[in-house]
């Protein structure tokens, strides 16, 4: 009898509706059952993970995409109120941004990012990026799934 698996929540942070559109996309087409959900920007990012205002019935994710070059709130900013947050700070975070600029990476990692990829300008190339966090992130790796009481 096959197990039955509930879908994984993801929380894309992303203001570019391409890059949105084509991560949608491949994660849909990819062999991972998942559910996301989409904020276009840092301060949505924050009311989305504290399930505030409109977000009040938001899914906690099991896994943050985030890009760094964010209006209203940048995503250095979100990623350091994720990781001081006791209840947000399992979730982990991969930072998916077009810089490659070495402070960036410096950064992210200091604020505890659980890796760094930098988003590739060519279509195929963006594609492979995408489908290679599905296989990492979503069939590899065992993600915390639910709330931490911290025993």
């Amino acid at each position: 009898m096959e197990t039955i698996y509930e879908p994984i929540e993801i929380l894309l942070v992303e203001d570019n509706p391409g890059d949105v559109r084509l991560t949608q996309e491949v994660l849909n087409d990819g062999k991972v059952r998942n559910n996301m959900s989409v904020v276009k920007d840092g301060t949505e990012a924050v009311s989305f993970l504290q399930q505030t205002g409109e977000y009040a019935d938001a899914p906690r994710p099991d896994i943050i995409l985030l890009d760094l070059n964010l209006p209203k709130k940048d995503g250095r900013e979100v990623l350091a109120e994720i990781k001081d947050d006791f209840n947000l700070k399992n979730i982990p975070v991969v930072v998916l941004t077009t810089s490659s600029a070495e402070q960036d990476i410096f950064k992210a990692y200091d604020l505890h990012a659980n890796c760094y990829i930098t988003k590739p300008v060519d279509l195929d190339q963006f594609i492979r990026v995408i489908r290679s966090i599905e296989d990492f992130w979503l069939t590899i790796v065992k993600l915390p799934r639910g709330e931490y009481d911290g025993r």
